[in-house]
């Protein structure tokens, strides 16, 4: 396989947040304990210790930190694809960074037009915090779990539901559609209100700032804060709607993570799901 940048796929991204710039932003400082953490965690949300033989479908690889992940595992091939060319123009660049051999792809393509055509069937299919920003939530889930080998893994994250979520959706829609300036005065209140909760809970907001982490996502606190600021459009759900419609479709929930509820004061977390598909 050779490592292509294939852009034959455009995608319309007029109504969605530009996520992929601010992963741009991100990958400038990716420091080579960050993509050790993401190989761990990758391990930890996959349950395995290797990927030796298995081929890997990222769906909405943003940074490419958790594709260079999965080819740091030893997966037989990589195949990443976003619909923001900036997140296939960052993951190139992280990729080609810190690999040196041919076996992965990167390309712009749309979760909707998914098929076995233009996509692999793949012994992983990955997607971590991506799905519930396609606009439609549960063909994009169901899509994904299409492209999922016999025996394979449906590994994702999606936004659990809280009482809020229909405030965030408007505030998301809202951000996305203004100006720079109106960005920044959002940006900075919804950072000055999550410094204040640290003091009130007598935490030492500064430090925090400097060592954060989020979790298997790769993100530093001020590119987390405008992921969830900006991240439009925004669906939620809960574990147990999660768990039914992946099961209707052949697989079998073998692990979850983060599925208790919120209220949603300053945001939701992401739940995360791995499936395990029925053999032939």
């Amino acid at each position: 396989m050779s490592n292509r940048l294939d852009v034959s796929l455009k995608c319309d991204q007029s109504t969605h947040f530009e996520f992929g710039r601010n992963w741009a932003d991100y990958s400038k400082s990716i420091t080579a304990d960050e993509i050790s953490d993401a190989k761990i965690e990758l391990a930890r949300l996959l349950g395995v210790d290797s990927l030796e033989g298995k081929t890997f479908l990222d769906i909405g690889c943003g940074s490419g930190i958790h594709s260079l992940a999965a080819l740091l595992l030893g997966a037989k091939s990589v195949y990443a694809i976003d619909i923001d060319p900036d997140s296939v123009a960052t993951t190139s660049s992280v990729i080609r960074s810190n690999w040196s051999k041919n076996n992965f792809t990167i390309k712009e393509a749309n979760i909707f037009e998914a098929s076995d055509e233009n996509l692999p069937i793949s012994d992983i299919v990955y997607s971590w915090g991506v799905l519930h920003h396609t606009g439609d939530m549960w063909n994009a889930i169901l899509n994904g779990a299409s492209l999922v080998k016999p025996g394979g893994l449906f590994v994702i994250a999606i936004y659990r539901k809280t009482p809020l979520c229909k405030f965030w959706g408007w505030e998301k829609k809202l951000y996305t559609r203004s100006g720079e300036p109106s960005r920044r005065v959002l940006t900075t209140i919804f950072m000055f209100l999550k410094i204040m909760r640290d003091v009130v809970r007598l935490k030492n907001p500064l430090k925090k700032i400097s060592s954060y982490k989020y979790g298997t996502r790769g993100m530093h606190w001020k590119s987390d804060a405008i992921d969830w600021l900006g991240g439009y459009p925004y669906e939620s759900a809960t574990a147990t709607e999660i768990k039914i419609l992946v099961e209707k479709s052949g697989f079998k929930l073998a692990y979850s993570n983060k599925t208790d509820p919120e209220f949603g004061l300053f945001g939701s977390g992401c739940a995360e799901y791995r499936f395990e598909k029925n053999g032939p």
